[in-house]
Parts: C-alpha cells; sequence; structure tokens
C-alpha cells in the first residue's frame, strides 16, 4: 500500500465486502492529504458504510452493489451528521457504480443526478468488480450526463493505446479518473508496482 502511494495516485481503494478476495481488515496507514481514501461497498447498510468511515477517515464511498437513489440521498444526508461535518469543503464522495457489457441504458443514471458525484463505469460480470477485462467503450459515445465518471473494468498496460484514442474522442469529455485493479495485481489486493509505475508515467490526459 504505501509503494503503491508513493506513485501519488488521487485515490486509493479498500474493499469492504466480506465476500470479495480483496476484502481489507487491517488499519489505513498514514497517507499524504493528497490522495483520497476510498471506501468500496456492495449493498452495505448506511451503518456499517458510517462506521468505516469514522475508523478508517475515508475520503470517498463507492458503491458497488444495487443501492437505489432513495438510499443514495439518505447516505448522503446521513454520513456528514455523522462525522461531523459542517462545511461544504469537507464533502465526503459518493461514487456511484454501473456495470456495463456491450450496451447500456443510460436512462438509468437519471435518479441518482443530485445523489452522487460521480458514476463509476465497469464491466459486467459474474462478480462486483475486478472480473479482468473491459467492456466495449464506444458504448460511452451516447453519455447523456454533465457528471465527471470513472473508468474502470480490466484496463492494464496493454490498454494505453486503447486509452490514449478514447481521449480524443468526446465520449472522453466527463472521465474523471482511470479505475484500475486485477490487472496490476500479483494477488488479490497485491499490487504490482513494476507494471502500475510505467502505466502512470505513460499516462498522461
Amino acid at each position: 500500500m504505501i509503494e503503491v502511494a508513493k506513485l501519488q495516485p488521487d485515490y486509493l481503494g479498500f474493499i469492504f465486502y466480506k465476500k470479495s478476495a480483496r476484502y481489507f481488515e487491517g488499519t489505513i496507514p498514514e497517507l499524504p492529504k493528497s490522495i483520497k481514501k476510498v471506501g468500496v461497498f456492495v449493498n452495505a447498510s448506511i451503518e456499517d458504510i458510517i462506521e468505516k468511515v469514522k475508523t478508517h477517515g475515508l475520503d470517498a464511498i463507492q458503491l458497488h452493489g444495487e443501492e437505489s437513489p432513495e438510499f443514495c440521498k439518505a447516505l448522503c444526508h446521513a454520513v456528514p451528521i455523522a462525522i461531523g461535518i459542517v462545511s461544504a469543503s469537507q464533502p465526503i464522495e459518493i461514487i456511484k457504480v454501473f456495470s456495463i457489457k456491450d450496451d447500456f441504458d443510460f436512462n438509468l443514471l437519471k435518479p441518482y443526478e443530485s445523489v452522487c458525484d460521480y458514476y463509476l463505469f465497469d464491466t459486467k460480470g459474474k462478480l462486483p468488480g475486478g472480473n479482468g477485462y473491459a467492456f466495449n467503450w464506444n458504448v460511452l459515445k451516447q453519455y447523456p450526463s454533465t457528471k465527471p465518471y470513472f473508468l474502470s473494468g480490466g484496463i492494464g498496460l496493454e490498454e494505453l493505446e486503447n486509452l490514449k484514442s478514447f481521449f480524443k474522442t468526446e465520449a472522453s469529455k466527463y472521465c474523471h479518473s482511470i479505475d484500475v485493479n486485477s490487472k496490476f495485481e500479483m494477488e488479490p489486493g497485491l499490487k504490482n508496482i513494476k507494471k502500475l509505475k510505467p502505466f502512470k508515467q505513460k499516462l498522461s490526459f
């Protein structure tokens, strides 16, 4: 984790889903303030999310399950109150994940527009995430929102040229961040710095 932090990513994710091989049970070490700590949850209760936010000082919450717009709205209200945030300059970011394969109904996003800060588009597979292969990014040509989004799903070194091409298209206009995971792992939860470092160096957009 410390070695990954040395690469100065904008975000570092911690999986709080017990069925995941990457489930995080430890203590997060002190990280540079520029790195946002993201808790990843799958159909967790608001109480459980709040407990993890308090325990680990999370800066963002990634919802990777079937969380409804109503749940997201309730979470937006509950978390700041529970952890004592009184200033809009100290927000807890809410990232709602949507899974894509060959196509996607973007109408599904409308109820979430006012209850999350970002979308994350991942590959639809057997697992809630970390399936190891990319979806068809051309689908994002139809993206109807101005909300910034994370691009995820099986992104590795071999995707560098495709990413550079993607960032030349209109579809990438609202792409906020690239989320990488399984393609840079030596084992679940353990990142390969020798792959991550050149990826970050070569990818500039």
